[in-house]
């Protein structure tokens, strides 16, 4: 398939720069792969929607504070954007924004007296030494990393709304956005409806936003991120299937997670790398609905969920989407997409 069948036309009114006033007040676009058929409801109505016996599964990232400004020695100045932590945790990849890219010796002058040395590159990545441990340095002079398309600077609202209420392992550049619809009393709501909560980790990295530059998006590379599907998600995955229960992924974190370690035909507990890309006509393993936010032209998410749903189904829903003003992309409205049949895909 090519670039441009994954295109629409989007007012840029309709990108939501303020998330709503409540988590559970936005929109959701209910849609059945199967038919085709679509209808407009309000995210608190999910619970209605999902059966006892069904499970939930979330990804539990939490963002860390992954933007830092600094300046060199020679006084030019820096943006870094942290895209990873390395293991020992002194040590990040960053994306570098300056006027000329640090060499290798160049030191970094961040607010606070913190100093990071440019150790060296990793491809596009440029590797700093922080000589302390980045997650604290992070927490107390970085930014919240809100997208691009986010016109406005963090502030302490994006702090506690760009993170979802059950974030608890820390490694994301960018947020699980559908889990962002959640609050505690949902989640109460619905295990006392009898449907399950289960919890995976993928560290969202900055590459979420890359650009696919190819009409032909089958020669597009995804970024590498670190996930982990643990034993109790895959015994809870397995019980609700065994029940006739379905498997509700929460973002499409969660989906290429999932599907990431299912790649036997069965899931399974693991951690490790995945660039796993999901496009139209893959057969999918684990995964029997999705909840998500509306997704940027041309990008591999629009790709994924046109995969589970169907090409055409999802250009018409997009369609009726922006007719009748939905907010999109992060801070924006959701869908609950049903699979569609892989013949229309």
């Amino acid at each position: 398939m090519h670039l441009t069948d994954f295109d629409y036309h989007l007012p840029d009114e309709l990108i939501a720069q303020h998330p709503a006033a409540e988590r559970t007040g936005s929109r959701l676009l209910h849609l059945d792969g199967i038919t085709g058929l679509f209808s407009d409801r309000r995210f608190r109505d999910l619970p209605d929607l999902l059966s006892p016996g069904d499970v939930l599964v979330f990804n539990d990232t939490r963002v860390i504070k992954a933007r830092l400004h600094g300046r060199k020695e020679t006084g030019g100045r820096v943006e870094a954007l942290v895209e990873r932590v390395l293991a020992g945790g002194t040590r990040a990849l960053v994306h570098a924004r300056a006027s000329k890219s640090p060499l290798p010796g160049t030191r970094i002058l961040f607010a606070d007296n913190v100093v990071a040395t440019m150790v060296g590159r990793v491809d596009d990545l440029f590797e700093l030494d922080f000589g302390a441990s980045v997650y604290p340095i992070l927490q107390r002079i970085g930014e919240v990393p809100l997208p691009p398309y986010i016109e406005h600077g963090a502030d302490a609202d994006d702090e506690t709304r760009y993170q979802t209420v059950y974030a608890r392992n820390p490694g994301s550049v960018a947020a699980p956005t559908a889990g962002l619809h959640f609050d505690a009393a949902m989640l109460d709501d619905l295990r006392d409806r009898g449907i399950a909560s289960a919890y995976v980790t993928l560290h969202v990295g900055a590459g979420t936003f890359r650009p696919v530059r190819d009409d032909d998006i089958s020669k597009h590379v995804m970024h590498s991120e670190w996930y982990q599907v643990p034993a109790e998600t895959v015994d809870a995955v397995r019980v609700a299937k065994a029940r006739g229960g379905r498997v509700v992924a929460v973002g499409t974190t969660s989906m290429r997670t999932l599907e990431a370690a299912s790649r036997g035909g069965a899931l399974t507990a693991e951690e490790g790398e995945t660039q796993i890309f999901i496009t139209p006509g893959y057969r999918f393993q684990s995964v029997d609905r999705l909840i998500t936010n509306f997704h940027l032209p041309k990008s591999t998410l629009l790709m994924l969920v046109s995969a589970f749903a169907g090409t055409r189904n999802i250009q018409r829903a997009y369609a009726h989407a922006v007719a009748a003003r939905y907010r999109f992309f992060s801070y924006g409205d959701a869908m609950l997409i049903e699979r569609g049949a892989l013949a229309e895909s």
